[in-house]
């Protein structure tokens, strides 16, 4: 299916644009993943990303898996529910100063109980940690529909917009029937 793509890119160019989230929950951890893991960053970029047509790397090999993960600055961080993965961002800092989130996002049954809000305070905190002198971000009208508010709710603030076509299957990948049922406890 040949789908119309709009892209925005965001940008954070001082750490006081962050309007950090108010959200607290009991049972929360925000924890990095130190030694580099394929299986689970493939794990949560399906998880994720299945049903935003999160694709791109889906034909990767573990090798490619492996050399992204152990490159200097890239980074791995996960929420944690009561134990149990969330969610996750993925931070890589370029040699120009600037540091991409890369990837974010909540595991489906996740979405919709002020995680998300948490989850990307955490992401440009530790982005702003590590030095830069820019954080930036891109999503586009195939993520969540919140994503892009979430986004300028923290402070990010649009630079650039572009609309490409391209082919997606008629179904997103998944991850699978059903997955979208919340569970959170209350």
């Amino acid at each position: 299916m040949r789908t119309a793509v709009t892209t925005y890119y965001l940008e954070m160019l001082q750490p006081a644009w962050l309007n950090p989230s108010s959200f607290t929950l009991e049972g929360v951890e925000i924890v990095q993943a130190r030694i580099p893991c394929p299986e689970l960053n493939r794990f949560l970029y399906t998880a994720v990303g299945g049903d935003w047509f999160w694709i791109d790397r889906l034909p990767w090999t573990y090798e490619q898996w492996s050399a992204l993960l152990s490159r200097p600055g890239y980074e791995t961080w996960m929420a944690l529910v009561q134990g149990t993965p969330a969610g996750y961002f993925e931070l890589d800092a370029q040699a120009n100063g600037h540091v991409e989130l890369a990837y974010f996002g909540l595991l489906p049954q996740f979405i919709g109980q002020g995680l998300g809000s948490h989850l990307l305070t955490a992401a440009i905190e530790r982005a702003w940690q590590k030095d830069a002198s820019r954080v930036w971000v891109h999503t586009c009208t195939l993520d969540h529909p919140n994503a892009l508010e979430n986004y300028q709710r923290r402070g990010f603030q649009i630079y650039k917009e572009e609309v490409t076509y391209e082919e997606f299957p008629d179904q997103s990948p998944g991850p699978w029937d059903g997955a979208n049922k919340p569970i959170m406890p209350s």
